[in-house]
This record gives structure tokens, sequence and C-alpha cells, in this order.
């Protein structure tokens, strides 16, 4: 597909920003970050050049799992401020160009929701169907064998009606039942809550969770101990075919689509699902057969691909094999639940993946701080905070260290809180080295170069609409691709490796340097004969034909 870039949506030409308001700007110095702070932030969002603030949890929460325990659906943690805030959160977003769209999480409440708790209460109560009861097996065993993403079993014990409760994450965070139309219509009314409250839209925490086996049905064993993108311990020794994205998940997303779209005539308003799915056949199905469910799920195949041009390359070409027609791709590098791209491939890599990232065809989403190059922060056991880390030991799956405080400037605290403040998690140790205001007017920085490549892309149709081919060339440590639009041609070669690389690509005309990673080429060059040195990437405007 190539639209025209005129008739491409917000959510297509733009780029969307993570924030995880924890770690962003802390406005009260309590120590954590809140909505007064980010929107103190706003301009240099509109700056830095992206379209699209998506808002981690900001709900009233027990903060078992940081804010994806949800208590209430439709008010705002105190911690973070208050309804009045998100509005004005939203006014001057939109008063920039700005759009806003909120996490969303539907496949489970906190247990300290007045939901779970009337539903505890006893067995004969009008919330008891909205989660999953059910009694032991005769012999007195677990219901089924399903698992806890977070380790151990996914049933718990509840002493008062002495039956299990269902929770595929934390046990503070029962599974709510969504073949409940009063569990459906409870989540619809929350959505329409804060789509007048004029949000753009939602990411909707994992997706395809939210309709179970209604048999609750076994698990087969993973006898060829095949894993997403990365390991999660006893998690991994089942398929997860029962527990997860049964068929009727599709039904529901259509008719939460059809929400949206009735809120879509004065705009369109938006859904991206996390999808952690790597068949991307199957992937691509949460599209709908008539591009009727999410707008786009999640594409998570860079974050687990190896740093090499083949992994990104079968990457890039499943995904966009697998889209249905009309179907619009996205690409992401990191989150909140991912340790940062700079940590995982160097930060010199980090900038060629920043390029690749942002010179796709899609939607791409870019984590907080990693236009600025932040890395991982090693956490000391004694101030980890994350429940997943702690309960699963030993593989690395603690989400601590990528949620640290955002560096702004030089000061105590790296200008997150005030000096002195004990902030909820570390900043790190380098930040008087890289924070916004050391780089805001270095020619060579990091957001230098991420301003340069978004404004860039921005004022390219060809490289976010565009047409997008794999250029076949020998050189194995290289990708190198064509974006084109209306006879626009770009080349795009990307360096994985530290060492330079010369090209020698099957193209005739010759082409002008626009963006370097290194910042210090514009000149003309010959893509017949085409020099990258160690971990650089160009972005290049070919001569026409």
């Amino acid at each position: 597909m190539q639209p025209n870039s005129n008739e491409t949506l917000w959510w297509q030409r733009g780029v969307i920003y993570q924030i995880y308001p924890r770690s962003f700007k802390d406005n009260n110095n309590d120590g954590i970050g809140d909505l007064k702070g980010v929107i103190t932030k706003l301009d240099y969002l509109s700056e830095l050049g992206i379209d699209t603030l998506w808002l981690s949890p900001i709900y009233p929460s027990p903060m078992a799992d940081f804010g994806y325990d949800v208590s209430d659906y439709c008010d705002i943690n105190p911690m973070f401020g208050t309804l009045a805030d998100f509005d004005t959160l939203i006014k001057e977003a939109h008063q920039r160009g700005l759009y806003v769209i909120i996490d969303f999480v539907p496949n489970h409440s906190s247990d300290q929701h007045p939901w779970f708790v009337e539903s505890r209460s006893s067995r004969n109560n009008p919330k008891r169907n909205w989660y999953f009861w059910e009694d032991p097996k005769e012999d007195g065993s677990l219901p089924n064998n399903w698992l806890s993403v977070f380790g151990g079993p996914a049933w718990e014990w509840d002493e008062t009606t002495q039956q299990y409760y269902l929770h595929s994450f934390l046990k503070e965070q029962p599974d709510l039942n969504w073949r409940n139309p009063e569990v459906k219509q409870a989540m619809f009314d929350a959505i329409q809550f804060w789509l007048e409250r004029d949000v753009d839209g939602f990411r909707i925490d994992v997706a395809h969770y939210i309709m179970k086996d209604p048999h609750l049905s076994d698990n087969p064993p993973n006898l060829e101990k095949t894993i997403g993108f990365k390991p999660m311990g006893e998690y991994d020794s089942q398929l997860h075919v029962n527990d997860i994205g049964h068929r009727d998940i599709h039904v529901v997303m259509r008719e939460f689509r059809a929400l949206l779209d009735r809120y879509s005539t004065s705009r369109p308003r938006f859904s991206v699902g996390e999808i952690h799915i790597f068949d991307w056949a199957k992937w691509a199905t949460y599209y709908g057969e008539k591009l009727d469910e999410l707008h786009m799920p999640f594409n998570f195949g860079f974050i687990g691909a190896a740093w090499n041009p083949q992994a990104f390359q079968k990457v890039i070409e499943g995904v966009e094999g697998a889209l249905p027609q009309g179907a619009w791709p996205n690409y992401v590098l990191g989150n909140h639940d991912e340790h940062r791209i700079a940590s995982r491939i160097g930060p010199e890599s980090a900038r060629t993946a920043m390029m690749l990232l942002l010179t796709l065809r899609g939607t791409p989403t870019i984590y907080y701080g990693d236009e600025i190059g932040m890395h991982d922060v090693d956490i000391p056991p004694e101030l980890e905070q994350d429940p997943w880390g702690k309960n699963v030991q030993g593989i690395g799956v603690g989400r601590d260290p990528e949620r640290t405080p955002m560096q702004w400037d030089t000061t105590p605290n790296a200008g997150f809180s005030a000096p002195g403040v004990q902030t909820w998690l570390p900043v790190a140790d380098d930040y008087t080295e890289i924070n916004v205001a050391s780089q805001r007017n270095d020619p060579n920085s990091t957001l230098t170069f991420s301003r340069r490549l978004l404004a860039l892309r921005r004022a390219t149709p060809a490289l976010h609409a565009g047409k997008y081919s794999t250029v076949q060339q020998a050189n194995g440590q290289c990708l190198v691709y064509l974006r084109e639009y209306q006879g626009e041609q770009w080349l795009v070669a990307l360096n994985f490796s530290s060492e330079a690389q010369d090209l020698h690509l099957p193209i005739n005309q010759g082409g002008q340097i626009v963006l370097s990673t290194r910042l210090d080429r514009e000149e003309s060059v010959n893509p017949n004969s085409l020099h990258l040195r160690g971990n650089e990437g160009c972005i290049i405007k070919l001569a026409d034909n």
C-alpha cells in the first residue's frame, strides 16, 4: 500500500512517545513524577518533534504492579494529580497540536477494586461472576495448570469462600471475566468516560489475554521449548493456547472498535494493542478481517531480534508480508517492560536503530529518554521495586533498570525532582553527561540527532508514507532499503557493525546524504561505491532518474 501522504491520518503520520508518568517529571517534589510535571514539559515534546503522548497508567491503584492493578477506572491516582490536572494536560497538549493516548487495562483489576471486594465477599453476590472462581479438582489440586506471567500458578486460594480465583499476573491482579456482559459494559463505560474527556485513544494492555478458553482447559507442554522474545522462566514450560487469545477476542475487539468509531466524527480516535505474538500471520489477525478491530497491534519484533541486518530484515519483511490490505504497520525499540536499546546494543548502534525506526513505513513509538541516549541503571537489591524482578529472579526480567527518572539537566536528581528529594528509583550516575540541557545546543548530541531525524521524517512523505523495498546487496553487515513516494526516492543505508563497510549498490543514480548518525556528512555520494563508518547510518536523497 502506498497512501497519499495528505490522506494518512494523524496516528499514521505521527510518532508516539511513551511517558512513564512516575519517571518523567516530578512537579511537587515527592520523588514521583506527576501530570503537572508532564504539562511543564509539553513544549519540550513539541520541540522534539513527536506527535502523540502515550501515558502509562494513571488510575487509582494500590501500586502492586505500578498502576497496572487498577482500583478505579474513572479517576486519577492522587499520586499523579487530579481529573482537573488531566483535563488541563489534554487541553494544553491539543493546543500544541499534540495527541494524547492513555493506557487501558482490561484483563484484570486490582484486588482492591470494589468489584473484586464484593466478588470475594460471598459465593452468591452480584459481582461473583465478574471474575473467575473455581473449585479445586476432586483430588484437591488446582482448577487447571495455568501459570502466572509473574511466577507460580495462576490460581490463588480464597479462604473466605473456599474457591480459587484466576490471576494471569500478580495475585493482586484478578482476571476479569469478559464473557460476562456486565463486565464488558462496565469496561466500555470506562472507555466512554475518557473519550468524553477528549482523549485521542488507548493503548490496550495485554489485549490478547482477555478471552480465555471457556472450558478452562489445561495448556499443553512446550516440548520444543520455544520462547517469545525473552525467557520468562517457568511460564515458558507451556504453550499458552487456552489462557490467551481465544478466538472470541476478535468479537470483543470489533465491539471496542465500533465504540471508538462512534467518537471519531470530529477526529479519528485510535487504538493500539499490546500483543506479544511473533507469528506475523496470527499477529495480523488483530487488525480484523475488515480492518475493524485494533488500528494497530504493537509489533515487538525488533525488541527480541539479534542486532544484525538479517534479523531486522526478517522482521520488516515478515510484518509487511502479513499485513491485510490497507493495514498500517508499526515498530518499537523499547518500552517500560524492556531493557533500553542503548543498553542492549550500545550507544552508537542505538542511533542507527533510531534511524531505522524512524525511516520505516508505519507508526514508530519512542520510549522516554531514548532520544538522549538513556541506558539501563543497575538497581541494588534493597532499592528494587518491580514485583516481577522480585518474584522471578536470576533471568533478568526485572523492569526497574529501564524505568529510572528522566534526565533533564545537571542539577542533583537530574532536574526530575528537586535536589535532596529521594526519587522513587535512583537516577543514573552519569546524568551530568546524559541529559536534555547538556545536549540541547550540542550539534553532535543524541538529542540533536533525534530532533533532526524526527524533523526529516515529518517533512518527507516518502519516509512516513512511501513504499518500502529492501535493496538486495552482498554486504552482510548492512541493511539497505528504498523509500519511494510520488517519484521521489530515498535510500537508507545502515551499518550494524562497528567496522567500516563499503557498499556497491545496484542503484544507477547519484544522491545526497541528508543525515548521518554521525551528524557530520552532507556530501554527494554514489551508491555504487558507498562508504559507511562503523555503526553509521545514512539517509540519502537520490537524484531524479
